[in-house]
C-alpha cells in the first residue's frame, strides 16, 4: 500500500485551532455540539445532539449548503468528523479534509492498493471512518494497515502493518482512541481468519498489544471448538467499540465463527458473537458475554454498543445496549457483563427466548436440527440481521432507541459437512445456502424502540430496508437515509416524516449534526454500496446510480442581493 498526498487547493485554509485534540476533548465530545470528534458523537456512542435550532417547525427550511464529490463509485459508509470548521471523511481509497462552511477541499490523501487486495473483502469495499487525537487523523485500510495523518496537511505521520490480505485479513473499521491508545479491529471471518483487536501508540504507531478473539489450542475457551476448527475460527472486530472512562473499559463486539455451517465446529465457539470488555492500555479482558453460541446464521456480534443510564426495577443502572443482528435487543450491565433485559425487536424464529438466568438462547426446534445434524428451514431474521451494521441512536431524555430494522427471513440450508471440511484461510468460509424470504411490499422499518421491552412506540415501513445510521436531536428529529437516495427528517415522538431531500445515490452512511457561528448544520454522505446492495437483488435499487458525495445542510435564509460589477 502507498499513500499519495494531494496539495491543498488555492484559497483553502486550515484554521490554526484545528491542530490538536486532547483526551479530555474526546471525553467531552458529546457535550460540545460545535465539533464531532468521535465515532458515535461521543464516547457513549448515543448519536444524540442537544442542538435545537433545526426542529420540528424549522426543518421544512432545511436546504443544501454545498456538496462535495468523493469521486468514488463504491459505498460511502464513513461517519464525518468535524473539528474547528473542518470536516474529515474517508472512503476506501482516500481521506479528505473539507472546509465545513464552503465545501472546498483543503487536502486529500490517496491510498493505492495491490489488485489482489479486494479479493478478501466479502461485503463491500468501504471504510467506516477515522479518529482524531493530538493533531492526527487515524484510519484503517483494506490491506490491513493503520495509518496516522497530520490533520494540517494530510501527510502521513506513521503507518503500521497489522496483517496480510493473502491470509484473509482486511480492515474497514474506524479506530477508537481510548485513554490515549489507538484501538482497531479486523475483518475476515468469511475468509477463515483468527480475529483480534490491537492497541497502538498514538505517536509512533508501535503495536502495544494484540488480543485474539479466538483462543489458541490449550488456552481457556479452546474446549468450545471441535478439532482444529479454532485455528481459522473467525471472530472479526469490524465495528468500533465504545469507552467508559470511569471504569477505564472498552466494550467491543466480536463477530461470527467460520464457516457459517456449524457441523465441523461444534460447541459454543468462544469468543465469537460476544461482547468483550477490556483495558485500553493492555487489551486484557475484564469480562465477556456471548449472545449467539455456535452461531449457524452469521448473526455476528459486532453491532455498536451504546452506553446509557436506565432505571431498571427502580434502580439506576449503567448499561450498554446492543440491537444484535440475531433480532434480540440486549441491555447489559457495564461493570459486570450481566444481562439485565433481552427482548426481540423484530420477528425471531431461531430462538424462543433468551434465558436471563444463564444469558443463553433457548433454541427453536429448527435451530436444534441445524446445529445437530444440518438441514433446511425458514429462519427469521435473515443473515443480514434484524439490524445490520448501521448504528442506531439513543435519546437520553425520552429513553428511546431509533433503529433501522431489516424485516425478512431466509431459507437456510447447510451444505454437507465434507464440502467445508478442508477450507483454508483466504478461501470463502460459507458452507450454506441462504436465499432471502421477502415481503414484496416492505423489507424494513424505522422504529422507535423501548430498550427494556423491545417494543416499538412507532414504526415506519419501507419497501427496501434502510442501511443507514440514525441521528436524534434535541429539536425532536430523527435523521436517516434510504437506499433509494432520500435523506429524511422524522418527528422523534410520532414517526411522521417532516422533510426529505433526494440525494444522487443511496444513503448508507452516518449522519451527524454540528454548530458553527450560531448556526446548526446536518452532514451526511450519499453513495450506495455494502452487502445488501451488492447481493440482495432488490428490485427497488435497480435504478439507483453509484457515486459518492458529501452533503451539508442548513436552514434557508433570505440573502441580501450582492453588488455586481461588469468587466470591460
Amino acid at each position: 500500500m502507498k499513500v499519495r498526498f494531494a496539495a491543498a487547493l488555492v484559497g483553502a485554509t486550515l484554521p490554526l485551532a484545528a491542530f490538536a485534540q486532547t483526551g479530555q476533548d474526546l471525553l467531552n465530545d458529546g457535550k460540545t455540539p460545535g465539533d464531532v470528534l468521535t465515532y458515535g458523537m461521543g464516547m457513549s456512542q448515543q448519536r444524540y445532539s442537544p442542538a435545537t435550532q433545526i426542529d420540528r417547525n424549522t426543518v421544512k427550511r432545511l436546504v443544501p449548503a454545498w456538496s462535495y464529490s468523493m469521486a468514488d463509485n463504491r459505498g460511502l459508509e464513513a461517519q464525518p468528523l468535524i473539528k474547528d470548521g473542518v470536516i474529515y471523511l474517508t472512503d476506501h481509497e482516500k481521506t479528505v479534509a473539507v472546509d465545513a462552511l464552503t465545501g472546498k477541499e483543503i487536502w486529500k490523501a490517496m491510498i493505492e492498493y495491490a489488485p489482489e487486495t479486494t479479493r478478501v473483502v466479502c461485503c463491500g469495499i468501504v471504510n467506516r471512518g477515522g479518529a482524531l487525537f493530538d493533531g492526527k487523523f487515524y484510519r484503517t485500510t483494506l490491506d490491513a494497515q493503520v495509518i496516522a495523518l497530520d490533520i494540517k496537511t494530510g501527510k502521513e505521520v506513521w503507518r503500521t502493518k497489522s496483517s496480510d490480505p493473502k491470509d484473509g485479513y482486511s480492515m474497514t473499521v474506524a479506530p477508537l482512541v481510548a485513554n490515549g491508545i489507538v484501538i482497531a479491529g479486523v475483518s475476515g471471518a468469511e475468509f477463515g481468519v483468527r480475529g483480534y483487536l490491537e492497541g497502538y501508540d498514538a505517536q509512533t504507531g508501535k503495536q502495544l498489544w494484540r488480543t485474539y478473539t479466538i483462543p489458541a489450542p490449550g488456552e481457556p475457551g479452546s474446549e468450545t471448538w471441535a478439532g482444529s476448527s479454532l485455528t481459522h475460527g473467525g471472530g472479526s472486530t469490524w465495528v468500533t467499540g465504545s469507552y467508559d472512562p470511569e471504569l477505564d473499559l472498552v466494550f467491543w463486539g466480536i463477530g461470527n465463527p467460520a464457516p457459517w455451517n456449524p457441523l465441523n465446529r461444534r460447541g459454543d465457539n468462544l469468543h465469537t458473537n460476544s461482547i468483550v470488555a477490556f483495558s485500553p492500555k493492555t487489551g486484557k479482558p475484564a469480562w465477556f458475554y456471548q449472545m449467539t453460541p455456535n452461531d449457524p446464521f452469521d448473526y455476528d456480534g459486532v453491532n455498536e454498543l451504546i452506553q446509557a443510564e436506565l432505571t431498571i426495577d427502580g434502580m439506576q443502572r449503567k448499561v450498554i445496549m446492543q440491537a444484535n443482528r440475531n433480532g434480540f435487543l440486549y441491555v447489559i450491565e457495564r461493570a459486570t457483563g450481566k444481562p439485565l433485559a433481552v427482548n426481540p425487536f423484530v420477528k425471531v424464529t431461531w430462538a424462543d427466548r433468551i434465558d436471563l438466568a444463564t444469558g443463553r438462547p433457548v433454541w427453536s426446534d429448527e435451530t436444534k436440527m441445524i446445529v445437530e445434524k444440518g438441514g433446511k428451514a425458514r429462519i427469521y431474521p435473515a443473515l443480514q440481521g434484524g439490524k445490520n451494521w448501521a448504528p442506531m441512536s439513543f435519546n437520553p431524555t425520552t429513553g428511546l432507541l431509533y433503529i433501522n430494522t431489516l424485516d425478512f427471513g431466509m431459507d437456510y440450508e447447510t451444505l454437507p459437512a465434507e464440502q467445508v471440511a478442508d477450507l483454508k484461510p483466504g478461501q470463502p468460509h460459507y458452507g450454506v445456502n441462504r436465499p432471502g424470504a421477502y415481503d414484496p411490499d416492505q423489507r424494513g422499518y424505522l422504529r422507535a424502540v423501548d430498550p427494556l421491552t423491545g417494543k416499538s412506540k412507532w414504526s415506519i415501513p419501507f419497501k427496501s430496508p434502510n442501511i443507514c445510521g440514525t441521528l436524534v436531536t434535541g429539536g425532536g428529529l430523527v435523521f436517516t437515509g434510504m437506499m433509494t437516495g432520500e435523506f429524511l427528517a422524522v418527528d422523534s415522538d410520532t414517526g411522521k416524516i417532516l422533510w426529505q431531500f433526494q440525494t444522487p445515490s443511496g444513503v448508507v452512511g452516518q449522519p451527524v449534526t454540528w454548530e458553527k457561528d450560531g448556526k446548526q448544520y446536518v452532514t451526511v454522505t450519499s453513495g450506495i454500496g455494502g452487502v445488501y446492495a451488492m447481493k440482495s437483488g432488490d428490485p427497488n435499487l435497480v435504478h439507483v446510480p453509484a457515486g459518492g458525495t458529501l452533503w451539508n445542510f442548513k436552514l434557508f435564509e433570505e440573502y441580501a442581493p450582492q453588488r455586481t460589477s461588469s468587466v470591460q
